[in-house]
């Protein structure tokens, strides 16, 4: 443990004090009381799409309850339209097994590195934050199945809106060079995480996923042990979690205490036959195909949301309609937004933010002009990544409701108000 004398890390808000200070706070027990108050209606087509909004979870504030255990909670999209950082009590929150630590005690906490290496490790969070070059950077997280509510036809699993995602800033040190401390030994090929939940049953799964050896190695893979300038909360992994910038936050694993070097392919359940996707361009099948190659998912596909309209919203005949949101450009950045109102016709420059970097959102803005005549008025919205990559007209669709990528649309109502 340090004293207040301890250098401060890259956030000027933090110090090693600061985030060593005993364990994590809020019990999960608040889970027990009263989660129901009033509701939002996430237009799901075709299902029940009323959701309660709920503040009874440790750290966080009013979120859109879609499971109690294990949590899964999704922010509401207006928090989006307030700032390109999602604070730390509006990030979304999922979890695989409901058996997770209530509290954890820091002085206790160790992570391991072992398997495949010349000398394993048993790292406190002290010896983390001391030992190693602190680094910095933006990044989305956002599940796998993001916005699977979506989907039609429906498919099983968590029915999201678009809710299933965040952008942080994260603190913590390089993978690589806890890695190149531990040594890893000739012949490695990946590299497996684990966190402290666990299975409710014997013989369920672990937790478990895996990234290449090299990629674990690039240098943009983070332990991160803060999360916007403070520690991470809870429920979003403290006291470390894996940062994988530009891929989906199945490989971000959370409360990480343990790491494994492998000198085979990682053929665990979690990687060989769960979060696998069509191994097409944006992971699409026709729906009702139930026989296709399948790999891993991984790489985040570009993506763009209008945040400051909802559907059905009215605007006046031939009024001008400020348009704003935020993109993502998946692996990369964002290269411009474009958005129409003919149907994808044509397309108008949208107006880019500030940009925080490779795998950060960006915020867009706008302005487009009502119709004359009273009717409905379709907004779309397309971002076109660093990469050239653009987002499809028509909507990707696979049986696991992953990697929603197509452009996205917002009907307002044109009409005098009632």
């Amino acid at each position: 443990m340090h004293d207040d004398a301890s250098p401060p890390l890259s956030h000027p808000a933090l110090s090693r004090r600061r985030l060593l200070a005993g364990a994590a706070s809020g019990a999960m027990a608040a889970w027990a009381g009263p989660l129901l108050a009033r509701e939002v209606d996430l237009r799901l087509p075709g299902k029940p799409a009323l959701r309660p909004l709920t503040s009874e979870f440790p750290q966080k504030g009013e979120m859109i309850l879609q499971r109690t255990r294990p949590p899964l909670l999704e922010t509401p999209l207006s928090v989006f339209d307030t700032s390109v950082i999602t604070p730390n009590d509006r990030f979304y929150v999922r979890w695989h097994w409901s058996q997770i630590p209530e509290t954890i005690d820091v002085a206790s906490y160790r992570l391991a590195v072992h398997g495949h290496v010349e000398r394993p490790l048993s790292l406190t969070l002290a010896s983390l934050m001391r030992d190693f070059e602190a680094i910095e950077y933006v990044a989305v997280n956002q599940c796998s199945g993001n916005s699977r509510g979506l989907f039609q036809p429906s498919v099983p699993g968590a029915q999201w809106a678009h809710g299933a995602m965040g952008n942080a800033r994260w603190t913590g040190v390089r993978l690589k060079d806890v890695l190149a401390k531990a040594g890893i030994k000739p012949g490695a090929v990946d590299v497996r995480f684990a966190g402290l939940d666990e299975p409710l049953v014997a013989d369920a799964p672990k937790f478990r996923k895996s990234l290449a050896v090299d990629h674990a190695g690039d240098g943009e893979v983070m332990i991160a042990y803060a999360m916007n300038g403070e520690g991470l909360p809870l429920l979003n992994g403290f006291p470390l979690r894996l940062i994988v910038p530009g891929w989906y936050s199945t490989y971000w694993v959370k409360m990480l205490s343990d790491i494994e070097i492998l000198p085979a392919k990682d053929d665990n359940f979690w990687m060989a036959k769960a979060y696998q996707v069509p191994d097409t361009q944006w992971g699409h099948v026709e729906p009702g195909t139930v026989d296709f190659p399948k790999v891993p998912i991984s790489r985040m596909v570009p993506r763009a949301l209008v945040t400051n309209l909802a559907d059905g919203q009215r605007v006046a005949p031939g009024s001008s309609v400020a348009v704003a949101g935020i993109a993502m450009g998946g692996d990369c950045g964002v290269a411009k937004v474009e958005v129409s109102t003919d149907g994808g016709a044509h397309w108008a420059a949208a107006t880019l933010g500030e940009d925080l970097g490779a795998y950060s959102f960006r915020r867009f803005t706008a302005k487009v002009t009502a119709p004359a005549a009273a009717g409905p008025m379709a907004v779309l919205c397309r971002c076109t990544n660093t990469k050239g990559v653009a987002q499809p007209m028509r909507m990707n669709w696979n049986p696991g409701g992953y990697m929603r990528g197509g452009v996205e649309t917002v009907t307002l109502t044109v009409g005098d108000a009632a």
